[in-house]
């Protein structure tokens, strides 16, 4: 069966009955039809996030054919149901970038699936496009000031930094020249677009607090300089109380289920190569406050999702996990040990030996921060005694408890082992998770310590351009900001050839981007973009749909 096959043969409870199993009274709800519904920010409860035990899913390097993270986020989460625990899992909501690119949808897969699907991974309740408007607002503001005779804050067109953003791969998009058409058209200048996930917009909602804190995000923006050189905010522009009203209920987290009828959040959806990565700190808190065990999972390795869920979202938000779990597979460690692609599939112990330094690198990093590890193998009918064997016997050695996950092929009870073990380590957690820096390191500083401790590089290298803009964006206050690494997620380096686990390398800053609203500068490194491209052959060409409305090709 397809994964829309499977989703489809489950008749899921109505959204009421979720709400009503989570103590939540109907009349809170704003229904999205029968199985989608927005959820008042008043629920979140900060004793009861207190007194939760929050589990973070995050993963070995990434490979084409994906580890599973989602899959086993929510198998875990149906399995610690199974156990009687009050458990639910809070996730991104997906891109329509990767859906109709390279990666399909990302609702988790087989028998541990989020539901309704299609809605998660096409227009679901709107969130991604109220994001797009105000990021889009923003600029035609910027545009109109520009051009204006009488109201012009003298905004000097060469420096203006913000971009527009679309919930798309097109990289048609990412650098062009705007404002043409004479006078009428405003004064030409180079610009580009980012993807919506992102977006600064979506950043400042997945951070946010509160309404109020949202509208003071999107004020303090930094979106250029005036001729005589002052910084120029969004605030000055008048422009954040309007894109506030366009995410008023974009900031609501969004109730749906898994196919076992279980409680599932999904809100926000950065990516963490180019952005941080998490869903929002108010569907987290919101999971936190309705359930006593909670199941987050952070885009990408633990060297992207993990770091920045950690040191940007746990710090701003007041949290910590109790339980860390890595998720790995056999292929992918193959993968990373240099099987090529056709071939990982095949029983081959020698290249599994080899990728193994992958996830033994992953679990070093994971470690600096003190918190418990899990490792999970999600499970494929590909793996041989062997060869699991093998994970197995190596994590023992390094100290870490191991599962092997069969959330795909049976949903929560094919999770059990997982879940009680993730209990078990959950259970010895006696602090608090350690920061990779302080804030008070400088930047370089912070980026110094990322490099070494989580990649196990060696330096960090700034071009010029880098070099410069970190004077400036020092000069105007921001040395305290937490750093968002943009990063290839196909390694450890910032060259996403270098497979498994390379030794002896710098990372290389081309340059920096600072978000101001959203509390974080953005070192980007190598040839990372922020606006991607579509593969050879993108996914969109298989999508298609009938007469009768059956969508074919999706998953």
């Amino acid at each position: 069966m397809t994964e829309l096959q499977i989703a489809e043969s489950v008749t899921p409870k109505h959204i009421k009955e979720i709400a009503y199993k989570l103590g939540i009274p109907e009349e809170k709800l704003e229904y999205y039809g029968n199985n989608k519904a927005k959820l008042p920010l008043e629920g979140i409860d900060e004793k009861k996030v207190k007194q939760n035990t929050l589990i973070l899913v995050t993963a070995m390097t990434p490979t084409p054919p994906g580890e599973g993270k989602t899959t086993t986020s929510i198998g875990l989460v149906d399995a610690l149901n199974v156990l009687n625990k009050k458990a639910m899992v809070v996730l991104r909501e997906p891109s329509l970038g990767p859906v109709f690119g390279i990666k399909g949808g990302a609702a988790g897969g087989g028998w541990s699936q989020v539901i309704p699907m299609v809605d998660i991974n096409l227009h679901f309740t709107g969130d991604f496009h109220a994001i797009e408007k105000a990021n889009n607002l923003l600029s035609a503001l910027i545009e109109n000031n520009i051009q204006s005779k009488t109201r012009s804050l003298g905004i000097d067109p060469r420096t203006v930094v913000w971009k527009r953003c679309m919930d798309m791969n097109d990289r048609g998009l990412r650098n062009i020249v705007a404002a043409l058409g004479g006078k009428a058209g405003g004064v030409p200048r180079e610009t580009g677009f980012n993807i919506t996930a992102a977006s600064e917009i979506m950043a400042i909602l997945c951070l946010a607090s509160d309404l109020e804190d949202l509208k003071e995000r999107c004020g303090n923006i930094y979106i250029g300089d005036t001729w005589k050189g002052t910084p120029v905010y969004a605030k000055d522009l008048n422009a954040h109380g309007a894109m506030a009203v366009l995410l008023k209920d974009a900031i609501k987290p969004n109730l749906v289920q898994t196919l076992e009828g279980n409680p599932a959040i999904i809100h926000g959806g950065p990516f963490a190569n180019i952005a941080q990565g998490t869903n929002s700190i108010v569907a987290t808190k919101m999971g936190m406050s309705m359930s006593d065990y909670t199941v987050t999972e952070a885009g990408f390795g633990s060297d992207l999702g993990a770091e920045k869920f950690l040191n940007i979202k746990c710090r701003a938000a007041g949290i910590s996990p109790k339980t860390i779990v890595l998720v790995a597979t056999i292929r992918a460690l193959k993968y990373h040990g240099g099987k090529s692609l056709k071939d990982i599939t095949q029983e081959d112990v020698m290249a599994l030996k080899k990728g193994l330094p992958n996830l033994e690198r992953h679990i070093k990093s994971l470690k600096s921060f003190g918190i418990p590890i899990v490792v999970s193998i999600n499970a494929f009918k590909s793996d041989t005694d062997a060869e699991m064997q093998l994970v197995k016997e190596h994590c023992k050695t390094l100290g870490v408890p191991v599962a092997l996950s069969y959330g795909w092929e049976q949903g929560g009870k094919g999770c059990v082992d997982l879940a009680e073990k993730v209990v078990q380590a959950a259970n010895t957690c006696t602090q608090e998770f350690k920061p990779t820096y302080n804030l008070e390191d400088s930047i370089i500083g912070k980026m110094e310590k990322i490099c070494r401790t989580i990649y196990g590089g060696d330096s960090v290298v700034l071009s010029d351009v880098a070099k410069a803009q970190l004077r400036k964006y020092e000069a105007m206050g921001y040395s305290d900001f937490p750093v968002c690494m943009a990063k290839t997620e196909k390694s450890f380096s910032d060259d996403k050839k270098h497979l498994g686990r390379p030794v002896a390398f710098d990372v290389h800053i081309r340059e920096f981007e600072l978000a101001t609203g959203a509390g974080f500068i953005i070192p980007i490194a190598g040839n990372m973009l922020r606006m991607p491209g579509l593969p050879g052959i993108p996914a969109a060409e298989k999508i298609t749909i009938d007469k009768d409305g059956t969508i074919e090709g999706l998953f």
